[in-house]
């Protein structure tokens, strides 16, 4: 059978909404009561089912991010298994330093996005911005104006088909911004559609440490006072002037009118710390492409200690787009932009938590799941027990099953109006994760001085 149905019946599924799109609403993708898009798929018949396998992309199906890679981008860009393929690896900032205080990072992305709107190689930017279903959702946006204000990065479970739906013909280009399972399952769309492959023309891409429920976004604004049914809009990333860039704080407002921001400092809110994976989407645990592999240009946090140390945040930036790449070049010749070369050794060190969850951790919970017997799919990473040690381990199955139980703890304190009650039941797994982090802190740090006598050689 397609193994899109193993996909929804292990809750693989990410909610993108590709198959929805590819089979014209027979599949219905839709917000579940835990908080994430994921598809229906009752009323598909056998050849949907085939065609959204095609474009699934967690489905055995659905072809690969190397072979993407190599059916979209020119055979001489360079190429590494930590990144896929690059144009130019770099740290990059936009220079003005009020443009940054509304930016999560080094405004990178929306810099990029508005070169292309503004130089007239696009018509639209297809990304997530506030309203819609839920807190946020997929929009279009047509202005530099609609640009800035839904800039930032948002943690929040989305769904990209309304949105394709509503440009589909439409006789205009656009470029798509997502993560990296979005990107692909977009890119395995325009492989379907030869009218959607005429318009989206450019592919966005963000790094990604993991997808979010709604649910990530109302315990955090709970804690600050706003209550899930009071709660009208959140900010994930505020930037605090003079501090690492790694300390920003999180807002939340209640639908009052004229109410008022309420912020607490990230670090100090369960749930905050991304390392215990709360509301992860299942699907993460699945995924192996931590720099949007199939993106023409992908932008993450450089969370290196040169420029960590800097509040206004700064981009790790890979390029596989000679336009894109011509843009980023003018801004620096313009002044507009900062850049600093980097080596790809450098770019995998700025997201090594990332790549030990997403390589390490994803060979142990593969190996896992084939010895309970149960489906798995294909992914570049193969199964193995002894990738790593018995303390490391434990620890991430401590973090599969912490991220696993916040979202039905969270849904029945949610239905209790409790906040009490979550914490009091989701505190216990954190307290055992902790203890296993830090038991495995030592070979840890001995792995990071590794890393840096390798920076230093290459």
């Amino acid at each position: 059978m397609p193994t899109i149905e193993q996909v929804v019946q292990r809750d693989i599924c990410v909610g993108c909404g590709a198959c929805q799109f590819a089979t014209r609403g027979e599949i219905n993708v839709r917000r579940n009561e835990l908080g994430y898009y994921s598809a229906d798929l009752s009323r598909a018949r056998p050849h949907n089912l085939a065609t959204a396998s095609r474009v699934c992309p967690f489905s055995n199906e659905s072809q690969n991010e190397d072979v993407i890679a190599a059916a979209v981008f020119p055979a001489v860009l360079k190429s590494d298994p930590r990144t896929g393929r690059y144009l130019s690896i770099a740290a990059a900032r936009v220079r003005a330093d009020d443009y940054l205080l509304g930016s999560s990072s080094g405004g990178l992305t929306s810099w990029i996005l508005m070169q292309l709107l503004e130089s007239g190689h696009i018509d639209g930017v297809i990304h997530v911005g506030q309203g819609g279903d839920g807190l946020f959702s997929y929009r279009i946006s047509r202005s530099r104006q609609e640009l800035t204000a839904r800039r930032k990065s948002i943690y929040y479970s989305t769904s990209f088909n309304t949105a394709l739906q509503s440009i589909h013909g439409d006789g205009q280009r656009y470029a798509l911004v997502g993560v990296p399972c979005f990107i692909k399952s977009a890119r395995l769309l325009c492989m379907e559609d030869r009218l959607l492959a005429e318009q989206l023309v450019y592919f966005i891409g963000l790094v990604c440490g993991h997808l979010k429920s709604a649910a990530f976004a109302e315990l955090l604004a709970w804690q600050c006072g706003v209550s899930p049914a009071g709660l009208a809009a959140v900010d994930f990333r505020l930037k605090q002037p003079g501090q690492d860039a790694g300390r920003y704080h999180f807002g939340a407002r209640a639908g009052l009118v004229n109410s008022e921001w309420i912020t607490r400092p990230t670090s100090q809110l369960l749930g905050g710390n991304w390392g215990h994976g709360m509301f992860q989407l299942n699907a993460c645990n699945y995924c192996d492409d931590i720099f949007a592999e199939t993106a023409d240009v992908v932008l993450g946090d450089a969370w290196l200690p040169e420029y960590r140390a800097d509040w206004r945040g700064t981009n790790i930036l890979l390029c596989r787009n000679a336009l894109i790449q011509q843009l980023i070049d003018q801004g620096k010749t313009a002044g507009e932009l900062f850049i600093q070369p980097l080596s790809v050794a450098q770019a995998a060190n700025s997201q090594a938590g990332n790549f030990r969850h997403r390589h390490e951790g994803l060979a142990l919970r593969l190996a896992d799941d084939q010895n309970a017997g149960h489906w798995v799919p294909n992914r570049r990473v193969m199964p193995d027990h002894n990738v790593v040690g018995n303390r490391r381990r434990e620890l991430i199955r401590r973090r599969r099953e912490l991220s696993r139980a916040s979202h039905g703890l969270f849904a029945e304190a949610r239905e209790q109006g409790s906040l009490d009650l979550f914490i009091d039941r989701i505190t216990p797994l954190v307290r055992q994760y902790e203890r296993y982090n830090a038991a495995s802190l030592p070979r840890r740090l001995l792995g990071l001085a590794k890393r840096r006598i390798q920076l230093i050689l290459s």
